[in-house]
């Protein structure tokens, strides 16, 4: 079963779906416990930081500073001062701008080295990547709460980790989902007869929308706009989105079939 951090969140926060492409409108932040707000960067060494540790404070409006220590997982190449970063204690992977966000205070590198990891069992990696599933995670009051989604690949660095996202909150997560499968926390949801696989997913289906920049139109009238950053091997018509007003990163099947 989860830890505690992966319960639902008591203060539920409003998440606005992306137009067209989201499969359910005005979804909640089931685990907004995971996605705290963070703060400001500062001037610091610009070499090459994947891999690394880093710290850092985070100040945001009139609210009190914030410290946070993760790992940079990986470097946009559409962008390269986007860094995605797993923060600890934290589910969700988030896309800042290290060196340019201005809420992040006191950038540093640390000398830790990320515990190397290994894939354990690689059919088994190799068999949940690209699937549907459904997670269990441990509700407030001990009950079993099942989240639908998608196992979208291994994650880079922390190598035992996968990453994952779910039809109720269609952002970036990552957790180490071998042990999840083996303890019966993960299953492997049976495939769709509607369409054979090949047809399913054709290979690099409009892989020319990275770089894209995309526009969505909230209820209220108000605009949101944001780049497409990246699209998922296992299925090409999966891609990761980076809103400007955001650092979650969205994920999105942006070739939806009728």
């Amino acid at each position: 079963m989860k830890t505690p951090q992966k319960k639902e969140a008591a203060g539920q926060e409003t998440r606005e779906a992306v137009s067209r492409h989201t499969e359910s409108a005005n979804i909640r932040k089931k685990k907004s416990s995971q996605k705290k707000h963070r703060g400001r960067p500062s001037s610091q060494p610009r070499g090459n930081i994947v891999g690394c540790r880093i710290s850092h404070g985070w100040k945001e409006g009139d609210e009190p500073i914030t410290q946070w220590k993760g790992t940079v997982l990986d470097q946009v190449p559409i962008n390269p001062s986007l860094y995605l970063v797993k923060y600890d204690g934290i589910d969700c992977v988030y896309g800042l701008e290290l060196h340019k966000d201005e809420r992040i205070l006191k950038l540093k590198i640390l000398p830790d080295k990320v515990p190397f990891s290994r894939v354990r069992d690689l059919h088994l990696a190799n068999t949940i990547i690209g699937k549907a599933v459904e997670h269990i995670f441990e509700g407030e009051h001990g009950s079993k709460d099942e989240w639908r989604g998608m196992v979208l690949a291994q994650a880079p660095i922390m190598k035992a980790w996968f990453y994952i996202t779910y039809e109720k909150d269609p952002v970036l997560y990552m957790y180490q989902l071998l042990d999840d499968f083996k303890e019966g926390d993960l299953r492997i949801m049976p495939e769709s007869s509607e369409s054979p696989p090949a047809e399913r997913e054709p290979e690099g289906v409009v892989d020319g929308l990275i770089g894209k920049h995309v526009e969505y139109t909230k209820e209220d009238g108000s605009k949101r706009t944001g780049k497409v950053i990246h699209q998922v091997k296992a299925k090409p018509s999966v891609y990761f989105i980076k809103f400007d007003d955001d650092f979650h990163i969205y994920v999105y099947d942006l070739v939806k079939k009728s």
